[in-house]
């Protein structure tokens, strides 16, 4: 289990809720767990709240975490991690003066006594995670925090012992690790992480990747883990978009280049990806992070050949990364039992009730299975020939494939804990209070909005609901009316060519998309985007001024703009809609009217709640419970849904 912070790790009794976290995995047979990343020291930290790993009483406070990861039968690391540049504070360090891109804080130059005290701290820390137990540390030395800073001329203008030579800038991780080897002796673990692949401009060559891991192994490390892209990279590393192991052809090879293990990670997501890696001699060993949010019995249930009822990381990042990045505590939009199993737990019931539940997209499954697996009897209703509500939507986005896994497991857990599933049921108020349940959800979701501006019911127009999921035939030119979430996925679909496959399922496809030279000619291995043509002309409107797509996800908002930017998408805001007529969509732009001349204009102006049935229902003297979308329909929230379905289950 790769690393991943968490934020439990600062907050009050966080570390109890930790322990759990991670013991949970460790009864899910998971083989190693590393931790998320610890400061070595208080520059070190990423944010102005944290706990370096720099004295026993913070030791001490681990204790709690690698004993109950013991006691499950498992192993721990912990991570030393220094983000340099990369912290969100005024503290900021790195091997020269400089300022990351994503930092708002610019960094200062380490003087030579800094650069000894900081490896001296380096040791330390993984000093004090012996002394509280840990089996070992994993040094992060990849993704363009500190250690990276050091390695590469892009951010060490050093010409000091530390810089210059490229033997002179690898000087820092290897005193890291060669001084640490001599303090922990022989049986404690030493993973380094190493960045294989660069993503920027001015990094590392393969060569001198290769050269620093050969030098790494005799410095003492136990085993080499990969490190994929900088936080500031371009390209898309661990996103949905992303190929499944779309980046263990990095991996492979360096394989026979050092005769320690290696391990590969990055949209590994289910086992048969991670047993083709092994078979194909990719890797020794294969990590996962956020599958083991999604499902912490991931490795039981692949062990007892169980793998459909594994709930599948979609990679969405929405309430892992995102909640991260905002100082959340870390969780899973499709198990937010993630970082709260202390509160959220489906215990058995001791009043088992008849319930009913109306609708069959992620909030009413969500609802379902919990309560089934409970001990409740769930009649499941759906209108529709198929559950996943909008998630059948989601799933043929390129890009967004990962979604129909969801609508998977949910098929099979539904029959694991026999709920009576209804399909193409259109289910009456009549129908439900004759049944006498003891409680009723409605899960009905969402409908689109409807605009009110003239030719709104024109033959050009159509909603989103009538091109992703009635797959209505759509022109060569396109309007469309809203730039939220659904209006970005509807450019999406529409900007790719499906006679040619989706780049998220074709590795090769997807490194060219994106300017990733697998040939690895030059540092950093970028070059320039090669994306495949749009076969329309797509125009993304929007009412209100400023930046497309600012509400998008904190960590996936930049992928979903940059690729709209690659298919030539023209963004639009500040628009006033006029009418549509045979000639087009009239639109007003800095008081200045235009004609779009578009074959067809498509609606994503958001969604009401579909509630036709409560009012009905409250009239028999039935109680209902609204959940997701049918609850509140500002935006298409599968976070919200879920969650809000699991503790209403739990709790029912």
């Amino acid at each position: 289990m790769g690393s991943m912070h968490t934020m439990l790790e600062e907050v009050p009794g966080g570390m109890e809720r930790l322990a759990e976290f991670y013991a949970e995995r460790a009864r899910g047979e998971v083989g190693l767990i590393v931790t998320g990343g610890i400061a070595p020291n208080m520059e070190g930290n990423a944010l102005p709240i944290g706990h370096p790993m720099n004295s026993k009483k913070t030791a001490d406070t681990h204790k709690i975490v690698t004993k109950a990861v013991h006691d499950a039968g498992g192993k721990i690391c912990m991570q030393v991690l220094h983000v340099g540049r990369y912290g969100y504070t005024e503290k900021n360090v790195s091997a020269s003066d400089t300022k990351a891109p994503i930092s708002p804080f610019p960094a200062r130059a380490l003087t030579g006594e800094e650069v000894e005290q900081t490896i001296q701290d380096y040791v330390k820390a993984a000093k004090l995670a012996q002394y509280a137990n840990y089996d070992g540390v994993e040094i992060m030395g990849s993704e363009g925090y500190l250690i990276n800073q050091f390695i590469v001329t892009k951010t060490n203008r050093r010409t000091d012992d530390w810089g210059g030579s490229y033997e002179n800038r690898i000087k820092f991780p290897l005193e890291i690790v060669r001084r640490t080897r001599e303090a922990v002796g022989e049986k404690f673990i030493i993973i380094y992480r190493l960045s294989m692949l660069d993503l920027v401009e001015g990094g590392s060559t393969w060569e001198e990747v290769v050269h620093l891991a050969k030098e790494i192994e005799k410095a003492g490390a136990t085993i080499i883990n990969t490190g994929i892209g900088w936080h500031e990279s371009r390209v898309p590393t661990i996103g949905t978009v992303v190929p499944r192991g779309g980046f263990a052809w990095v991996t492979k090879q360096m394989m026979g280049e050092v005769n320690i293990p290696l391990i590969t990670t990055n949209r590994i997501n289910m086992p048969d990806v991670a047993e083709q890696i092994l078979q194909d001699g990719a890797a020794d060993m294969v990590s996962m992070a956020r599958p083991f949010l999604a499902d912490s019995q991931f490795v039981l249930k692949a062990m007892k050949d169980k793998s459909e009822e594994i709930n599948t990381c979609i990679a969405c990042n929405q309430a892992c990364l995102d909640h991260t990045f905002t100082m959340q505590v870390c969780s899973c939009i499709v198990n937010p039992r993630a970082c709260h199993e202390t509160e959220l737990n489906f215990l058995p019931t001791e009043n088992k009730k008849k319930i009913a539940v109306i609708g069959a997209g992620p909030a009413g499954l969500a609802f379902s299975t919990v309560a089934a697996e409970r001990g409740h009897t769930v009649d499941l209703f759906e209108a529709s020939a198929e559950i996943g509500g909008q998630f059948n939507m989601a799933k043929v986005i390129p890009g967004k494939e990962e979604y129909a896994e969801t609508i998977r497991y949910y098929n099979s857990i539904l029959k694991k804990h026999d709920v009576n599933v209804n399909l193409n049921h259109r289910v009456s108020a009549d129908e439900i209070i004759k049944g006498e349940y003891d409680e009723v959800i409605m899960a009905t979701g969402v409908t689109p909005r409807q605009v009110d501006f003239e030719g709104a019911d024109h033959a050009k127009v159509l909603s989103y609901v009538d091109v992703l999921h009635k797959k209505k035939p759509v022109g060569k030119s396109v309007a469309i009316i809203g730039a939220g979430g659904i209006g970005f996925d509807v450019a999406e679909y529409l900007a790719h060519d499906f006679n040619h496959g989706s780049p998220s399922l074709d590795t090769p496809k997807y490194m060219k998309e994106w300017g990733v030279d697998m040939s690895y000619q030059k540092g950093g291995a970028t070059t320039a985007p090669q994306p495949s043509p749009s076969p329309r002309e797509i125009y993304l409107l929007k009412r209100s001024p400023g930046k497309h797509g600012k509400k998008l996800g904190k960590t996936t908002g930049w992928i979903h703009r940059a690729s709209l930017d690659l298919k030539g998408v023209k963004k639009i805001a500040g628009v006033t809609y006029d009418k549509v007529d045979d000639a087009g969509l009239h639109i007003t732009v800095s008081e200045e009217s235009k004609v779009l001349p578009v074959d067809n204009v498509i609606i994503c102006a958001g969604q009401v709640p579909l509630r036709e049935l409560q009012a009905k229902l409250e009239a028999g003297g039935q109680k209902v419970h609204l959940i997701g979308g049918a609850d509140v329909a500002a935006q298409l929230d599968a976070k919200r849904a879920i969650k809000q379905a699991s503790y209403l289950a739990a709790e029912i």
